[in-house]
């Protein structure tokens, strides 16, 4: 077994490993080559696989959050182990290296994500688990009409706007949106990376719904060719209780269908209840759970 830091090349190799650990994510190959070789503008985020006998069986990712003003608080995004390679110290010595590396940057509180199986090994090295999150997924063959706008609405591709529009209607949403830690410190340079710049992010089919032009609420699409994930779907505090994020989540969806994407997966924490209830009216079906879990490293 070597445990390495990850490099572009990896990208490939990284995406064929999550198709078979974790198949209801999506982030397409492209996508993650750029991740590896062009990193978030905050300092800090590395990633590293782990091999055995040259193939690629294992990755993880860490970094300082750089999306909360809680002081010394980091992530380890996404262990993956392959099946057939698990309990042989493979997700140990990941964990060990992305933890390594978040102590050195000041970051004294962890948090990671686990499935139910994965839970045994996160309470082993640590961890506590906190909140349960929902993965869905919504068949898109047929897909849902497309909505029509009550008058003063206006639904949009995200591409026919200013990004800053878009950011500020993302930061006045997330600040109350339920989690570990308040999302409230998230910077343009950082959401432009994230967000606007992601090169799976389809903003044909990314909808806004703008009223008086404002935006108030949108649903953000990015795609690996059929399969798409609903990055992030909400409503600015003002505008909520008018059905306007299940109109731009419904659009996007049915706009990403027309251009060929035939399954759509989200997750939603499960003490979002707005949400899960707009999910349950569009079709959504639970595939898999996850909890995040924290640790104190310091």
């Amino acid at each position: 077994m070597r445990i390495r830091v990850a490099q572009p090349d990896d990208a490939a190799d990284v995406v064929a490993l999550r198709a078979v650990v974790h198949p209801y994510l999506v982030r397409g190959v492209e996508s993650t080559r750029k991740m590896i070789a062009e990193p978030p503008p905050h300092d800090g985020w590395t990633a590293f696989v782990a091999e055995v006998d040259g193939q690629l069986v294992g990755w993880t990712s860490a970094e300082p959050n750089a999306s909360t003003s809680v002081q010394g608080f980091g992530d380890v995004n996404m262990l993956h182990v392959h099946p057939e390679r698990r309990r042989s110290g493979i997700g140990a010595a990941l964990l060990t290296a992305a933890i390594d590396h978040l102590r050195l940057l000041g970051v004294r509180r962890v948090r990671t994500m686990a499935t139910a199986d994965s839970l045994p090994f996160a309470r082993r090295h640590g961890f506590t688990p906190s909140r349960e999150v929902r993965y869905s997924a919504l068949d898109l063959n047929p897909p849902p009409a497309l909505p029509e706008p009550p008058p003063g609405v206006r639904l949009r591709p995200v591409a026919e706007l200013d990004p800053r529009l878009l950011y500020e209607a993302d930061v006045a949403s997330a600040l109350d949106e339920p989690g570990d830690v308040p999302v409230d410190a998230v910077t343009f340079e950082n959401w432009r990376y994230d967000v606007w710049d992601n090169l799976g992010l389809d903003k044909a089919a990314s909808t806004a719904t703008e009223v008086d032009g404002d935006v108030a609420a949108f649903s953000l699409v990015k795609r690996d060719g059929a399969r798409m994930w609903s990055d992030y779907t909400c409503s600015v505090p003002a505008y909520r209780g008018r059905g306007l994020a299940r109109m731009a989540k419904t659009a996007a969806l049915h706009r990403a269908a027309e251009d060929g994407v035939r399954i759509a997966y989200t997750s939603n924490d499960e003490s979002n209840a707005p949400m899960l209830a707009i999910n349950a009216r569009l079709g959504y079906r639970p595939v898999a759970s996850q909890w995040t879990c924290l640790a104190d490293v310091s």
